[in-house]
């Protein structure tokens, strides 16, 4: 008898993911518990088993596809005895990652499908929003700064916008009118090409916008004498590498952070604006931003004070290879405390990293770079530090102890013993 499967819940607030891999085919056998396509979804991959024995008649999805919760992704044929029983609890694989609450497969009777929907065409963009018939009016123009800087960035010549303001002034609704306008009569003069954004972008995209809406952000920027921490990070490194771990400055620099937290405890807490509290944590999970081929991921270290820097060497480097291959789970993303992003790989000094919603703060490093000292004339190895938080609970002041701490460990690390 031919059973439906669709789509199941994959997590809190995820509607659908993106088919990363088919494992099976039309025609093949499945037994309980064997996994049959892996999906994309909130940042996290996982394996959806199936729930029943039997063969794949039908699939609804090809790799590449996104689908929806309650989609119809497959059919099986199973014997009418095994479908009159209740549906087995799907077992994991060892060798698969495993998921906290791990979805099984909703089973139906069979079903009329219902034909997809035929495929909306994108919209191309214009090159640009900027008009370029006629010269530029030499004329001064009434304007708020506000109002200038919309039309810089939408592209539009603020000299041409007719007002309808007050005394000649252009509004915010004269640029956009203009722009709009300038658009919709603007020949195309190229080609255009559109990407469908994956699971992972469009889950950047929402976390980030909330992110940056939400929190009052401050940033402050420092630098840090790491010369005495490169030296024992090279003298300790055949430690690490004798269990198959190598000793990076990122997994040192984890063990300052939590040494930190611990000496600054509102760098590790979340707030409630509702209720107006404060919700300190005990515990330091150290999430580690990562650049990888499909976006930005954040997998989390968990109590990151109790482990050694090999051991965190060990758990990071494992982590990064989950990252690269696209099996970091669900478990691996939840939990963080407090976020670390070193840019220093690719190049660069200060930046503004943004705070990873609900933790109030975030440590980002660039390049290290060699620089003469001005006293002793030997070259001393600095570290580019930046530091942004949430201004509703860190006062400047607070940031500037914290940041000072961080700098004060990095270059005496007997700070590390004696206070963290």
């Amino acid at each position: 008898m031919a059973t439906e499967f669709k789509l199941p819940e994959l997590g809190e607030n995820i509607e659908a993911g993106d088919i990363t891999n088919l494992l099976v085919s039309v025609g093949d056998s499945v037994v309980a518990g064997q996994s049959v396509f892996e999906i994309e979804a909130g940042k996290a991959t996982m394996e959806i088993p199936s729930p029943l024995t039997g063969t794949v008649s039908a699939l609804h999805v090809a790799q590449g596809d996104s689908a929806s919760v309650g989609q119809l992704v497959m059919e099986l044929t199973v014997d009418d005895l095994q479908l009159a029983d209740s549906a087995p609890e799907p077992v994991v694989e060892e060798s698969a990652p495993v998921v906290e609450d791990a979805p099984a497969l909703v089973v139906e009777k069979k079903s009329v499908p219902v034909p997809a929907p035929e495929p909306i065409a994108p919209i191309e963009n214009h090159q640009s929003l900027i008009d370029n018939s006629g010269a530029t009016k030499a004329l001064s123009v009434s304007a708020a700064p506000a109002v200038r800087r919309l039309a810089r960035e939408l592209g539009v010549d603020i000299h041409r916008v007719p007002p309808t303001g007050p005394a000649g002034y252009i509004t915010a609704d004269d640029v956009k009118i203009f722009a709009k306008e300038s658009l919709e009569g603007a020949p195309s003069t190229g080609t255009t090409r559109v990407e469908k954004m994956s699971a992972i972008r469009k889950a950047t995209m929402k976390h980030m916008s909330h992110c940056w809406a939400t929190i009052p952000h401050v940033t402050q920027h420092d630098t840090a004498d790491i010369t005495q921490l490169e030296e024992l990070r090279k003298r300790f490194a055949p430690k690490a590498e004798a269990v198959g771990a190598k000793l990076t400055m990122t997994a040192m620099i984890i063990k300052v952070i939590a040494s930190a937290l611990k000496v600054h405890p509102k760098f590790n807490c979340t707030i409630d604006p509702e209720k107006t509290e404060i919700i300190y944590k005990d515990f330091y999970n150290i999430g580690i931003a990562m650049d990888t081929p499909k976006g930005l991921l954040v997998p989390v270290i968990a109590d990151g004070d109790k482990k050694n820097m090999v051991e965190l060497a060990q758990e990071l480097g494992a982590l990064a290879a989950k990252a690269r291959n696209g099996k970091l789970t669900a478990a691996d993303l939840k939990g963080g405390t407090f976020t670390f992003t070193n840019l220093g790989g690719i190049g660069g000094s200060f930046f503004t990293p943004i705070v990873n919603s609900p933790e109030v703060a975030i440590l980002g490093t660039g390049r290290a770079y060699w620089e003469p000292g001005i006293e002793d004339g030997q070259k001393h190895f600095r570290l580019p530090l930046s530091l942004s938080y949430d201004h509703r609970i860190i006062d400047g002041a607070d940031g500037a102890r914290f940041l000072k701490w961080i700098v004060d460990a990095m270059e005496e690390p007997l700070l590390l013993s004696l206070e963290g």
